[in-house]
């Protein structure tokens, strides 16, 4: 191979980035691919034995055939891109480490739980200050209006319009941008936020981070992902949650998860068709099919009662059928 591995996995990054997709993780994992092929000096077309090799030494020493089934999940659309470089370079797929399981069941917060995660979040040192409104406001956003952990990172002064109570959520996920619009006690929140965060001298600008890091040099520069991840972890252990969820631990992402589910129960309380209501939801929260929305009614046990209520209300009409 001619072009060195890295300088290729670079290449298919900015060709897919340019197409509109973030790549976040999965740019982690090329980049450890290519580190793992020079630092044990492989030459020649990339292999199974190769990538199946890097899967297994992941960050967290797992043991588990699912988390390296997820790691060779990355490469996949990489190895085909790099068979018009390399057409002996060989494509992973399920039969190495088994069929990857469905889409795991969230741990769903109660009320009191997201309480002690602000509260905790609230007290973060070193002394009373910004650090700990930071991790407060970040938290209680994506708790409030169920967006995905990049999204509420990648806000820019600009994008937060606090006197029209909207959020402009720009190339998200799915390489599209949309409007959340903020419930007053939200807005009220974010601005004494951003009071706290200018008064600090961070800077102003439309361009400028919104959640901003706030020791030494990172002050006013953004919040990296695995920065939040660390401080919501170490929240976690101190508050001692039971895991009512299917992964490792509660996650970030699961204050999303949370957002709809509690917003579906909303609905069923107040009367409200939820087969109607259920495009706005998938709208707002920017899932690229309804059908990611209805997944929750079969895979979170709180909802189970409510699709149990939808089949029965379809029963006479599939009876008279």
């Amino acid at each position: 191979m001619t072009i060195g591995l890295t300088a290729l996995v670079e290449r298919y990054l900015k060709e897919r980035r340019t197409l509109g997709f973030q790549l976040r993780s999965s740019a982690y994992g090329l980049r450890s691919l290519a580190e793992h092929v020079r630092r044990t000096r492989h030459r020649g077309p990339l292999t199974l034995e190769v990538m199946a090799e890097w899967a297994r030494q992941d960050s967290h020493a797992s043991v588990d055939p699912r988390t390296w089934a997820r790691r060779l999940k990355h490469l996949r659309s990489f190895a085909r891109w790099m068979q018009q470089f390399e057409p002996a370079t060989e494509v992973p797929d399920e039969t190495i480490f088994g069929r990857l399981p469905e889409r795991q069941a969230p741990h769903i917060f109660t009320a009191e739980e997201v309480r002690e995660l602000l509260a905790a979040a609230r007290d973060l040192g070193p002394g009373p200050g910004l650090r700990g409104l930071v991790y407060e406001t970040l938290f209680g956003l994506i708790a409030s209006c169920g967006l995905r952990l990049s999204e509420a990172l990648s806000l820019n002064i600009g994008d937060v319009d606090l006197r029209r109570g909207l959020l402009t959520i720009r190339r998200t996920k799915f390489a599209k941008s949309r409007q959340v619009p903020l419930h007053p006690s939200t807005v009220n929140a974010l601005g004494r936020y951003r009071w706290t965060r200018d008064v600090a001298g961070a800077s102003r600008d439309d361009d400028a981070p919104f959640f901003i890091g706030t020791r030494g040099r990172l002050f006013g520069k953004p919040i990296g992902r695995h920065q939040a991840d660390n401080v919501f972890a170490k929240l976690r252990n101190e508050l001692g949650w039971i895991n009512r969820g299917m992964h490792h631990a509660p996650r970030i992402h699961d204050l999303r998860h949370t957002f709809v589910v509690r917003r579906i129960l909303l609905w069923q309380q107040q009367g409200i068709d939820v087969d109607e209501a259920m495009l706005s939801l998938s709208t707002y929260v920017g899932h690229a099919m309804v059908t990611n929305t209805y997944w929750y009614l079969q895979a979170v046990p709180e909802l189970m009662a409510v699709a149990a209520q939808r089949f029965e209300s379809c029963m006479p009409e599939l009876s008279h059928a």
